[in-house]
């Protein structure tokens, strides 16, 4: 079996998406599948290239056994809500474009949380005459309205029905919760096309370990019991109350409790200026490390925060990051 795979995030960015569909794609092929992903130039989330790649409109690697064809896309932060959509859409053309001169396929996967991609995909099967699977990690457009990007009109009502017409055209829908299955069935889907495949994680990588004493260092961590966030600072995850946690720490004299919060993101840049303003001696910023590092600074956490908004919408999710913790045996906030 041949799977097509589109995703406009893959490895070496660190992000969920990116993560979970390269550990599918290893086991698959693991399994004898062949698997071709259809991606772009690595540059999630602060919109620049990663070294040793270019952003061009064709070029091809193999990555554990998975052939992994990067296409142009238009590349910026991820910020602001117009730039953003011209990398989606861009993505979506480019990977149209591509999917011809990848070899014939049995399925086409596609993945959302922006589902761009999963228009891509549906056009892709079409063309190839193959089955469409669409991977729905988030609800759109309803979490663009959640985190106060887009309110009702006739862009989120266009994307709504948009968004319908992906999920009656699936032959099936993979979901990462059983709520998005549960509120795709309350909208009519039906359910006998829906399964649910929650995030997890390798426990070959992500176990207990002890703190990396080098890392401890070069943070001046020795002695601190460190509360932790790692993953992006994203308008969804509503870090500023993390900063407001750790203001209220540094005013009571609790010195011995220190704050790291790892990764970027587009409120990367306010959180820093907030902690500025708040003189917070006890919060660290750490930018984004390559995946195969994240354990040893999960070593470092004795207490891990995993922060959203308070939107009834996020209550139907479980991000990724948790799942990091279990395998760490790293109590959660």
């Amino acid at each position: 079996m041949h799977i097509l795979f589109l995703t406009d995030n893959f490895p070496p960015e660190v992000n969920a998406p990116a993560s979970r569909t390269y550990e599918h794609a290893r086991e698959w092929v693991r399994q004898g599948r062949s698997v071709t992903v259809i991606t772009c130039a690595p540059n999630f989330p602060a919109g620049k290239v990663y070294d040793g790649y270019t952003n061009k409109l064709w070029q091809c690697e193999v990555m554990d056994g998975i052939t992994v064809v990067r296409v142009w896309s238009y590349i910026t932060a991820n910020e602001g809500i117009i730039r953003r959509t011209l990398d989606y859409v861009s993505y979506m053309l480019a990977a149209i474009v591509a999917a011809p001169f990848v070899a014939r396929a049995d399925v086409v996967v596609a993945t959302s949380p922006q589902f761009f991609t999963a228009v891509a995909g549906y056009v892709t099967s079409r063309m190839k005459r193959v089955p469409f699977v669409f991977e729905l990690r988030d609800l759109w457009p309803d979490s663009i309205k959640a985190v106060g990007a887009m309110s009702d009109g006739f862009v989120v009502s266009a994307l709504t029905r948009l968004e319908m017409m992906l999920y009656r055209k699936a032959a099936a829908i993979v979901t990462v919760t059983h709520s998005f299955r549960q509120a795709l069935n309350d909208r009519g889907i039906d359910g006998n096309k829906i399964h649910v495949v929650t995030n997890g994680v390798d426990g070959t990588r992500f176990q207990p370990m002890a703190r990396d004493g080098e890392l401890e260092i070069e943070h001046d961590l020795t002695g601190k019991l460190v509360v932790g966030y790692v993953g992006t600072h994203g308008m969804a995850h509503g870090l500023e109350t993390v900063l407001d946690a750790a203001h209220l720490l540094q005013q009571s004299g609790r010195d011995d409790i220190h704050v790291v919060l790892l990764g970027d993101g587009a409120r990367k840049s306010a959180l820093m200026r907030r902690a500025e303003e708040l003189q917070l001696a006890n919060v660290s910023f750490i930018d984004t490390v390559p995946k195969k590092d994240v354990p040893r600074y999960w070593s470092l956490i004795d207490m891990a925060v995993i922060h959203l908004k308070r939107c009834e919408l996020f209550e139907t999710v479980i991000p990724s990051k948790l799942f990091e913790c279990m395998g760490m045996g790293i109590p959660v906030v």
